[in-house]
C-alpha cells in the first residue's frame, strides 16, 4: 500500500475556515500497489498521538462566552495545557464563565493529547450551549476532529453531521464530514460532500486533492487525475497533491513519473508529513513488484 495526502494531513494538521481540520487517515493514504517485503512495508494508518503529546489548535477557537478569564484560559492552553486544565476547573467551580471554562477544558485536554476525553465534552457543550448557531457548529466540528484523533470515525461523522445541521453551507464542515465518511470507506458520500464544498468555495487545492483521492478509491482514476492536475495548477508545489499524483501515476504503471512526484514532494516541503510519506512510498517503489 502507498501512503498519501490524507495521512500527511493528519500528521501535519490542516486549518480550514478557521476550524482545525484533522483529516482522516484513509481518504488519500493508500493506493493498490505492489506489496513490498515486510521490512519496508509502512503502516496504512498513522497512529494517533500518544497521551501527553501536544496537538495543534485552531488560530481562533469559536467563543461560547465572554470575559477576561475565558480569554486567559484560551491563551494559556496553547503553551501550557495542563495549567489551562487547572484554570478551567477553578473557573467552573467558582461559577465564572462556566460555558467558557468547559470549552477551555475540552480544548486543553485536546492540546494535552487526550482527544478521547475532549470529544464528548465538546459534543455536550455544543448541544447545551446558549451560544449562536455558528459557534455551536464550530464546536461540533471540533468534536468531530477530536473523535477522528481518538480513532472513532463513526462518531466523528455523526458530530460533523450535527455541525452541518447548524451551518449547512459551510465548506470547511463539508470537507470535515467528507473525511470522516472516507475513513469509514464511504467514498461516494465523501465525494458528494467534497463536490458541494467546491461549489461553495471553488478552486481550493486541498479540497481538490481530497476529491482526487475519493475518485481514486471509487476506481475513477481518469477523473482523479483530472482533479489532481487542477489542484496542482492552482498550487503547483502543494506536497499533498504531488504525493497523490505520484500514487495515480504508479497505478498507471508510470513508475518513473511517480518517483519524480514523490521526490518533488520532498523537495517542496522536506520536513513535512507529506515528505515523510513520500520517502516511504519511494521505499515501496524500490521494493519492486509483488512475487506471485
Amino acid at each position: 500500500m502507498l501512503l498519501g495526502a490524507s495521512a500527511a494531513a493528519l500528521l501535519g494538521s490542516v486549518v480550514a475556515g478557521g476550524i482545525l481540520l484533522w483529516p482522516s487517515a484513509t481518504l488519500t493514504e493508500a493506493a493498490e500497489a505492489p506489496t513490498p517485503p515486510p521490512e519496508v512495508r509502512a503502516s496504512d494508518t498513522p497512529a494517533a498521538p500518544a497521551p501527553g503529546s501536544t496537538l495543534p489548535l485552531p488560530p481562533e477557537p469559536p467563543r461560547v462566552a465572554e470575559g477576561p478569564e475565558y480569554e486567559a484560559c484560551l491563551t494559556l492552553l496553547r503553551t501550557e495545557p495542563e495549567d489551562a486544565i487547572a484554570m478551567a476547573e477553578a473557573l467552573e467551580q467558582r461559577g465564572i464563565a462556566v460555558e467558557g471554562a468547559r470549552h477551555c477544558m475540552a480544548l486543553a485536554l485536546l492540546a494535552a493529547g487526550e482527544p478521547e476525553r475532549a470529544a464528548p465534552r465538546l459534543e455536550r457543550l455544543a448541544s447545551s450551549s446558549s451560544a449562536g448557531a455558528l459557534a455551536r457548529a464550530a464546536i461540533y466540528a471540533q468534536a468531530s476532529q477530536a473523535w477522528t484523533m481518538a480513532g472513532e470515525p463513526g462518531r466523528a461523522y455523526a458530530a460533523s453531521t450535527l455541525a452541518l445541521t447548524l451551518s449547512p453551507e459551510d465548506p470547511a464542515l463539508l470537507v470535515d464530514r467528507a473525511l470522516a465518511a472516507a475513513s469509514l470507506g464511504r467514498y461516494d458520500e465523501a465525494l458528494l460532500d467534497l463536490d458541494h464544498a467546491l461549489k461553495l468555495e471553488p478552486g481550493r487545492a486541498d479540497t481538490l486533492t481530497f476529491r482526487a483521492a475519493a475518485l481514486r478509491h471509487l476506481d475513477r482514476q481518469a477523473d482523479a487525475m483530472q482533479a489532481i492536475e487542477e489542484a496542482l495548477k492552482i498550487a503547483p508545489d502543494t506536497p499533498e497533491a504531488l504525493l497523490e499524483r505520484g500514487i495515480l501515476k504508479q497505478l498507471k504503471g508510470d513508475t518513473a513519473g511517480a518517483r519524480r512526484d514523490w521526490q518533488a514532494t520532498i523537495a517542496s516541503a522536506p520536513d513535512s508529513a507529506a515528505a515523510d510519506l513520500a520517502r516511504q512510498n519511494l521505499a515501496l517503489n524500490e521494493a519492486g513488484p509483488r512475487r506471485r
